[in-house]
């Protein structure tokens, strides 16, 4: 069995760091755009894959994420992420109840004292 090592080895590594960088990244709109053609059944899984540039196994792994994640969201198992703008309206709402709890705070501190009131 032959080692690897010296230039040869050095070089693999470089190759691999290269495809590595250099890898496709798919979004998961594009993930979505893939399986959901290869759902409708117009093109074979190969050829659908041959296109995209994409292995066989990855489109199977993508379209199984696919619909348990489906599978999911319609059994009710999922929470549902907030988008950014009920975010914001969240913020606002919460800015808002922290100035009015803190002018009644204020508010509380300007009504006489039960003792007080009792006293005179």
């Amino acid at each position: 069995m032959r080692s690897k090592s010296g230039p040869q080895s050095s070089a693999e590594e470089h190759v691999r760091e290269i495809r590595r960088a250099t890898r496709k990244q798919y979004s998961s709109e594009g993930k979505i755009r893939i399986v959901l053609e290869g759902l409708r059944g117009e093109y074979s899984i190969a050829e659908l894959c041959r296109r995209e540039g994409i292995v066989q196994s990855l489109y199977y792994k993508w379209s199984k994420e696919f619909l348990e994640a489906g599978k999911k969201r319609l059994s009710g198992d999922t929470e549902r992420q907030a988008t950014s703008g009920e975010v914001k309206d969240l913020r606002r709402e919460m800015g808002d109840l922290k100035r009015r709890a803190k002018s009644l705070g204020y508010e509380l501190q300007e009504l006489p004292n039960e003792a007080d009131v009792a006293v005179s």
